[in-house]
């Protein structure tokens, strides 16, 4: 970042000496080379309000500048400024890695010169650096900003470029880059960005919410060079949680409240020329941060939880007496290179506490249920559990290499289904491979047997590639529940048969290419008879094809009421355990039923798909059909959901934390006992985002558990069969 000269520190900026050899001559006409910004132009004279650098005679760098402040007290009064490729103290070292570019001579005691290497990374920070030194002027920033908003004139008419394509619906394409209002409407966050190169096919993007900081008038809030000793940790600065440029440089700090970290949405934080001996790990939690500057400092060494700044692109340790180990992995493989070896070798924090059922009827209604040997039970938990392709570093930089593992993170999920022990488990994002060479066979030692369906596009693969194919699985407890039948719904297929699709080019734009799924199981209770429709489904999560998902819901309640309906029909298995058999629709399906119980509250009131499944009716202008046409669904009420106190969250990212799973349930067949609780507060305020350590998925495991409820009233009996007689 470069100022204008005309910046009203200017005078307080520029040294009032000059070097005995150089008074005669302008410090640009120098015979010396600036260490990082090279031969000097006599063309024309840089813009920085940067220190001048002047050479002695022999031609090394001087290594010291002294800057008086008569108009500062206190220790900035008289400041020492050391140049960043000779500092006394804290000198960068060499570099014998035998590359012959960006060449400076450093005297050495006993071997004379050596050769020091400046990288395109170091010559970066060094850049930074000098141009923060040169801003230790009370409120430099801001003043300059002043100047520079009052002297630039502001083009009437925009400028455009005329050869610019136009923005334009993909009609189901995927689209990674910024739309130009979003880019308009968080220019601080455009312009911080760092340039992302384009996914690999086979990653997915994952969901995320709009980052921007809450609206204000200002973003950025210059607090530099004004001898600030203390910030408590009671300050109203932590309240200002829509800035994204702070700047606390050169003042007298000697340590950073770990409040800051309520500032989630810094996207610069230049702490430099203070008397920190160490920073708090919490800054790993700004996760937003692109830019930390923590220049001149007292610096020895860095906290490993600052891995987490996983969208960092500089941080600045020069002037520091760092461990050499680190300032060399900066100087080599710049800051990415050292945040990744932070993450990877942060020690492993402190579990959380186990997640406890928390019951939904009261205690003196669980004790009867209890003693009653009629009441059926069945519980349930629903994991996405990230498949192995979709967890790449590019989308959870944040998280430990070693932890993103598929092995290690199978393993986490094994623990969780042990953990909970419920009759079933419904799984989402399981690749083929992973179902037949270790679920399959690990579940089955637990007394679990399973089926699963990979998404539609395994059928276009060779054998080698539709094995990494994810898609949805449902195992249950064999001793208990037998599996009649099974069936898979795929919502493009569905769609083509519906008459009132085939001619839209919304659906064949747009629903056509997403191949998700859904898995229909229809099991019966082996000791009574009771039967259950459990349907366990991913559809798609895009918050920009939401018509998409809506009409994928709604053709999954159509299949499965006919499913429902077929196999309400099956006569009972004999020998019939009991003259009466209930039917109940799992988690996903229902029949047009009603209940007393009042609707849950849940995050995502405006959802098209909830509102669907837990009124059974979505209008047909709907905000979430988007003006698209896919034939008409209206329909009596069927089912609503199970939680009458959720999670806060479903998914848990860095850029998210939001509800995206669910589990629902027909209230005229099934009532519910308990659902899984909630992680623990005080832990997930030390966590960045999931996946980690102790989550293996980005989502959380939620569950259920279900009575059946018995029939009002029980069916009349069958007359018995009449057959014709067939000797007359």
């Amino acid at each position: 970042m470069y100022y204008s000269q005309q910046s009203p520190g200017i005078a307080q900026k520029m040294p009032t000496h000059q070097h005995p050899a150089q008074m005669h001559d302008s410090p640009w006409t120098r015979a010396g080379h600036h260490p990082a910004l090279g031969p000097p132009n006599h063309a024309q004279q840089p813009t920085s309000p940067a220190y001048s650098l002047f050479p002695h005679a022999n031609g090394a760098m001087n290594a010291m500048q002294h800057h008086p402040h008569p108009h500062m007290s206190g220790p900035l009064g008289h400041h020492h400024h050391q140049n960043s490729l000779s500092h006394p103290h804290y000198q960068s070292p060499p570099n014998g890695n035998g590359l012959q570019t960006g060449l400076v001579q450093n005297g050495s005691p006993g071997n004379g010169v050596v050769t020091q290497i400046i990288t395109p990374h170091w010559q970066n920070q060094l850049l930074k650096c000098e141009m923060i030194r040169a801003s230790r002027s009370p409120h430099h920033r801001a003043r300059a900003s002043a100047m520079a908003a009052r002297t630039v004139q502001k083009a009437a008419i925009p400028i455009q470029n005329p050869n610019a394509v136009k923005p334009s619906d993909l009609n189901g394409a995927s689209k990674d880059t910024d739309t130009e209002s979003n880019a308009t409407a968080s220019p601080s966050a455009a312009s911080l960005a760092p340039a992302t190169p384009s996914a690999p096919v086979a990653e997915l993007n994952r969901p995320s919410t709009d980052h921007r900081p809450p609206q204000n008038t200002w973003s950025s809030l210059d607090m530099g060079g004004v001898n600030i000793k203390n910030i408590p940790p009671t300050s109203g600065l932590f309240t200002f949680t829509f800035l994204i440029n702070l700047y606390l440089n050169h003042n007298a700090l000697t340590s950073v409240p770990a409040e800051i970290t309520k500032l989630r949405h810094l996207e610069l934080l230049d702490l430099s020329g203070n008397n920190l001996v160490s920073v708090p790990p919490e800054l790993g939690m700004l996760t937003s941060l692109k830019e930390l500057y923590l220049f001149d400092n007292h610096l020895s060494n860095l906290p490993p939880e600052l891995g987490t700044l996983h969208q960092l692109q500089t941080l600045g340790i020069e002037g520091n007496p760092i461990e050499m180990s680190l300032k060399h992995m900066i100087q080599e493989q710049g800051t990415p290179a050292l945040i990744a070896h932070l993450r990877d070798s942060c020690p492993t924090p402190v579990p959380p506490p186990a997640r406890q059922w928390s019951s939904i009827i009261s205690t003196p209604e669980r004790e009867v249920m209890q003693a009653d040997s009629n009441t059926e039970t069945f519980s349930l938990i629903c994991y996405n559990i990230l498949c192995e392709r979709s967890a790449t570093e590019r989308l959870y930089g944040y998280t430990p290499s070693w932890a993103l593992a598929w092995k290690y993170r199978r393993d986490i999920v094994m623990e969780e289904i042990k953990r909970q022990d419920t009759d079933f488990v419904c799984l989402q994002e399981v690749e083929g491979a992973q179902f037949e060479e270790y679920f399959l066979e690990a579940l089955s030692d637990l007394g679990y047997d399973g089926i699963f369906w990979p998404k539609s596009r395994f059928k276009t693969m060779s054998d080698a590639d539709r094995r990494h194919v994810d898609g949805c699985a449902i195992f249950f407890k064999s001793q208990k529940y037998t599996l009649v039948e099974k069936q898979l719904i795929e919502f493009n297929t569905v769609a083509m048969q519906r008459s009132d699709f085939k001619k839209t080019d919304d659906m064949f734009n747009r629903v056509l290419g997403k191949d998700h799924i859904a898995v229909v199981g229809l099991f019966e209770v082996k000791e009574s008879g009771s039967r259950i429709i459990l349907v366990n489904t991913h559809i798609h999560w895009d918050p920009a094809y939401r018509d998409v998902k809506l009409v994928q819901v709604a053709l999954m309640i159509d299949e499965v009421e006919k499913i429902a309906s077929s196999f309400a029909k099956y006569p009972p298995r004999p020998p019939a355990v009991s003259p009466t058999t209930s039917t109940a629709n799992g988690p996903t399906a229902g029949e047009n039923n009603s209940s007393s119980r009042p609707p849950p509250v849940y995050s995502d009131l405006m959802s098209g798909v909830y509102e669907y499944l837990s009124t059974g009716v979505v209008a047909s202008n709907h905000p979430d059909f988007m003006s698209h046409t896919y034939g008409k669904y209206t329909s009596d009420e069927r089912v609503r959901g199970c939680r009458r106190d959720p999670v806060p969250f479903t998914n848990f990212t860095s850029t998210f934390r939001g509800i995206l799973d669910y589990v629902w349930f027909s209230t005229a067949n099934l009532a519910v006992n308990a659902v899984l609780g909630e992680i623990d507060k005080p832990y997930l305020e030390k966590v960045v985002g999931f996946p980690n350590v102790h989550f293996p998925s980005d989502h959380v495991c939620i569950g259920s558990e279900f009575r059946i409820k018995p029939p009002k009233e029980a069916p009349p009996p069958r007359p018995p069969p009449v057959f014709p007689d067939s000797g007359r």
